[in-house]
């Protein structure tokens, strides 16, 4: 196989704290990638001005991918690039609970989906302004009947949902299903809109998901009012596979998704588009405890592990995943906030033992 490049972002605050380790431990499993390491953040911006500067765009463009850290104001440019620029429409959260997981559910056991969410519109990115700028559109409200200009001072949002992205999202969803059905998977894609109360746009979402899975015949389908199925997170994780919803919807629940397994530290994700692909953790900066070396580096390690069956090191992602599930077994060098005294550090180093 010949070397291919990862290009690495550190990302703002606490992040830099979990993405260097786990680029310590790709490196030490002896595969042929090579990390570029431009300078971002802060300390580009010390330097150009700039968060994310010229050279570290052309290593995003000469990669293969790029490994993530989570990104704040300092580094966002690079975030804006690396979804709207590279069109990276299917942001792809896991959801697996494995034994030492702090999970608040009394019987997290066989917790194993993924949440699909459009990655490109919806709400985001936000198309917002006052609402005495829809005036000269002459638009009316369809419950009042007056001009949407008329309702008071005040805000507006403007939701986008495109046949194109939702095609490209349902095919996603769909393939992925099929993948893990062959590995014992349920083979199963449901919807979850609020196309009761959104008839047109989430209507358009749902008829689009149930018409792609229709030409997949080895697959089940189902879908459910989005607070129907945020129920269900809870109420029956076990039953969900592939699940796939609109933007904002997908970016809330595998929020609290991640919530049921033990939090967002153990959360990782990969947002990939036809030609591109990036790899984070769910988590947020963590400016909090920024410096301390207690950043659970979970969420970082496992999104390297997708990254690297992407890349097409599948016995390496599978012995890299095999390891983390022996530390969390073992439970003796859990971070603090999976019950634990461990650093980062310390669990990196627990790891990194496991692999051999």
């Amino acid at each position: 196989m010949a070397v291919k490049k990862v290009c690495v972002i550190e990302g703002d605050d606490a992040s830099p704290e979990v993405v260097w380790p786990t680029v310590e431990i790709l490196e030490g499993m002896g595969l042929e990638i090579e990390f570029l390491k431009p300078l971002t953040g802060e300390k580009a911006i010390e330097k150009y001005g700039t968060g994310f500067p010229a050279e570290a765009k052309e290593a995003v463009d000469s990669a293969y991918c790029t490994l993530f850290g989570a990104a704040s104001g300092k580094t966002g440019g690079a975030i804006a690039y690396l979804r709207w620029g590279l069109k990276t429409y299917a942001n792809v959260r896991p959801i697996k609970w494995m034994l030492g997981f702090n999970s608040p559910l009394e019987n997290p056991q066989g917790i194993d989906y993924v949440i699909i969410r459009e990655n490109l519109e919806d709400m985001y990115p936000a198309r917002e302004g006052n609402i005495s700028d829809l005036a000269p559109l002459g638009l009316v409200d369809r419950i009042s009947g007056q001009p949407l200009a008329a309702l008071g001072a005040g805000k507006y949002a403007i939701r986008i949902i495109t046949e194109e992205n939702t095609r490209k999202v349902a095919k996603f969803a769909c393939e992925l299903a099929l993948k893990r059905k062959a590995k014992g998977g349920k083979g199963k894609v449901t919807s979850a809109t609020k196309h009761n109360m959104l008839r047109q746009s989430c209507g358009l979402f749902r008829e689009i998901v149930e018409e792609t899975v229709k030409a997949y015949p080895d697959l089940i389908y189902e879908q459910f009012i989005v607070d129907d199925f945020a129920r269900r997170l809870i109420a029956s994780p076990q039953d969900i596979d592939v699940a796939v919803m609109p933007n904002m919807f997908g970016d809330i629940l595998a929020d609290e998704a991640a919530g049921t397994i033990g939090g967002l530290g153990l959360a990782p994700s990969a947002c990939i588009g036809d030609t591109y692909a990036y790899f984070e953790p769910v988590h947020g900066t963590a400016p909090d405890i920024a410096g301390q070396n207690i950043i659970n580096p979970t969420a970082m390690i496992l999104s390297a592990q997708m990254m690297l069956e992407y890349l097409g090191f599948e016995e390496a992602a599978q012995h890299l995943e095999r390891a983390v599930a022996e530390v969390y077994r073992h439970g003796s060098v859990l971070t603090v906030d999976q019950g634990g005294k461990a650093t980062t550090t310390e669990f990196c180093q627990a790891v990194r033992a496991k692999l051999g």
